[in-house]
C-alpha cells in the first residue's frame, strides 16, 4: 500500500493456479501446466490480471521465477517483479513496470494450517518497503509491503470451510492474524507479531470481531482490541468467495491499516462459480521465450 492509503497492489505467483477454474477442471494433475503471475491494483486506475498459462510458460532457478512475460527475482536484498500482463474484462489494458519489494529482514518462520502440515504458511518478509513503477500515470509511488507463500498437496476446499488473514503494519514491525475453519470441525487461531529483524513471536491474540460483510455478503472478521469496532477504508478485489480490503484495526492501543483477506471456500466449492471466473480468468496454453 502506498503512504497515503490511495493505491494498492498484490502480486501472486502461482504454480497450480488454486482459484484457476481451468485448474480444477483439469483434476489439478498437473500444477506445473497451470502457472500465472497475477497482478492487481487498487485505486484510480486499477486493473486485475490473472493469465492461467501452460509449462510451456515457468522457467525457475534458485533466484528466479517467470511466468511467460513476467518475473520475480532476488537481486541483492530486493525481490525485483518484472509486470508484462493483459488486464480482464471490462478494462482490458496493458499492465506493464516494475515493483521492487525490500524486505527489512526474512523471517525462518514455517507454519503449517493443518495437523497434517498438507498446508503451510510461510511469511518470508511481514515488513517490507515497496516501490512501484508502472506505465501508467499516477502508478510510480512508495510505501510499505509484505511477501509471504503458502504450499499446500490438497486443494483449499478439500481441507477448509473459510478462513481470514490479516496483516497489520505497527511501530515496531507488523502483526499477523491467521483465523481458519477446517472441514474436520477443527479450527485454526494464531497471531504472530514479527519485529523488524525477522523475529517471530506466537502472541495471545485479541478477539475476533466481526465487521460488515463485503458486496457479494462474504463474512469478514479480524482482531483487535476489546471494544474496537475494526471496519473497512478500501474496498480492494470482491469476489463472490474472496475479499481483499483495508482494514483498520487497533492492537495493543495503536490503531493501524492493513490488507485483511477473507475466503468462504463453501462458496468456492460450487460448481456455478467456475463458469464466471473463466470470464476473468483466461487460458493461454503456449509461450515460447
Amino acid at each position: 500500500m502506498c503512504e497515503d492509503g490511495s493505491r494498492a497492489i498484490s502480486i501472486i505467483g502461482f504454480i497450480g493456479s488454486v482459484f484457476s477454474p481451468w485448474y480444477r477442471w483439469s483434476g489439478r494433475k498437473s500444477p506445473d501446466n497451470h502457472c500465472c503471475i497475477n497482478v492487481a491494483t487498487y485505486g484510480k486506475g486499477g486493473r486485475f490480471t490473472m493469465t492461467d498459462r501452460g509449462r510451456d510458460a515457468l522457467q525457475q532457478t534458485n533466484d528466479t521465477f517467470t511466468v511467460g512475460p513476467s518475473s520475480m527475482r532476488w537481486e541483492g536484498g530486493n525481490l525485483v517483479i518484472d509486470i508484462n500482463e493483459v488486464s480482464s474484462p471490462p478494462l482490458i489494458s496493458r499492465v506493464r513496470g516494475r515493483v521492487i519489494v525490500t524486505p527489512s529482514a526474512v523471517t525462518q518462520v514455517e507454519l503449517p494450517l493443518t495437523e497434517d502440515g498438507s498446508h503451510v504458511w510461510r511469511p518470508f518478509a511481514p515488513s517490507s518497503h515497496i516501490r512501484v513503477e508502472l506505465d501508467r500515470e499516477g502508478w510510480e509511488w512508495e510505501g510499505h509491503g509484505y511477501f509471504d507463500a503458502n504450499f499446500g498437496t490438497r486443494a483449499l476446499e478439500q481441507d477448509f470451510d473459510y478462513w481470514t488473514w490479516g496483516r497489520y503494519p505497527v511501530e515496531d514491525g507488523s502483526v499477523c492474524f491467521y483465523d481458519a475453519t477446517r472441514r474436520d470441525g477443527t479450527d485454526l487461531a494464531i497471531g504472530v507479531h514479527f519485529d523488524h529483524d525477522g523475529n517471530a513471536r506466537v502472541m495471545n491474540a485479541p478477539p475476533k470481531v466481526g465487521f460488515r460483510r463485503s458486496l457479494w455478503g462474504v463474512k469478514r472478521e479480524t482482531r483487535a482490541d476489546a471494544g474496537y469496532k475494526p471496519h473497512q477504508v478500501k474496498n480492494m478485489l470482491d469476489a463472490p468467495f474472496y475479499s481483499r480490503s483495508a482494514v483498520k484495526i487497533q492492537y495493543a492501543g495503536e490503531e493501524t491499516v492493513g490488507v485483511h483477506e477473507a475466503l468462504d471456500l463453501n462458496r468456492f466449492r460450487g460448481p456455478w462459480l467456475m463458469p464466471m471466473l473463466a470470464v476473468r480468468v483466461p487460458r493461454r496454453k503456449g509461450w515460447r521465450f
